[in-house]
């Protein structure tokens, strides 16, 4: 098995996230993804309307930005490309180029990823894993699954979508951890400033405490 550089396997798949010790949030039953921004309307898909559209399976590595890495997950979900061609592009202005794309979740979490990013082949708004519905320490009821870039990109619980013709300002552009804009795990883009390289014995650290916050918020167990 090969991992990106300063990627080490580790078993099962950690719940970690911006709740640390919190629990993940409520998903209200009537539940429904909302795209916007830079379309001549916006629009809402259901639950129901988005499992009805049509899936890929796909196998994959979670590769987190502090250096572990979950191998070989199977996810399910719809194509992000697909969504775009057939929902996105009909409702752009004459004219509108689309540079970058907002993932915003249940709770208020938001990864701005470039649209060439999110138009690979294997980005998914993926509803299900391992042959399983999303559990809620792992982004239910759909989250955005880009096995290319680090999965701090990867938004869980996804509430909204929004579309922009130029690069949305980063409110955590100034942090001392601050994540890299493009995020890919080949290029070891991990910091917006410094070297992946020079950064891993800090993030390495910070896995254990992070873990074990994440754990407590956990409403599961974990896989």
């Amino acid at each position: 098995m090969t991992l990106p550089p300063g990627q080490r396997a580790v078993e099962g798949f950690p719940r970690f996230g911006t709740h640390l010790h919190h629990p993940p949030p409520a998903v209200p039953a009537d539940h429904a993804l909302e795209f916007g921004g830079a379309l001549t309307e916006g629009f809402r898909l259901s639950l129901a309307e988005l499992a009805a559209l049509p899936h890929r399976e796909l196998r994959a590595d979670f590769h987190c930005v502090a250096g572990w890495s979950a191998t070989d997950l199977r996810w399910e979900g719809v194509p992000f490309g697909d969504l775009y061609r057939t929902r996105i592009e009909p409702l752009l202005a004459p004219g509108a180029v689309i540079s970058h794309v907002i993932f915003e979740g249940l709770d208020h979490f938001q990864s701005i990823v470039a649209l060439e990013d999110a138009l690979n082949a294997d980005v998914l708004l993926a509803d299900r894993l391992d042959g399983r519905p999303l559990d809620s320490d792992h982004g239910d009821p759909v989250r955005l699954v880009s096995p290319g870039q680090y999965g701090f990109m990867n938004t869980k619980h996804l509430a909204r979508i929004e579309f922009r013709t130029t690069e949305p300002p980063n409110p955590d552009r100034w942090s001392p951890i601050a994540g890299h804009a493009r995020a890919r795990v080949w290029s070891e883009e991990r910091h917006r400033y410094l070297p992946g390289r020079a950064v891993r014995p800090v993030y390495r650290w910070l896995i254990a405490p992070i873990r074990t916050l994440s754990a407590r918020g956990s409403r599961t167990g974990g896989r």
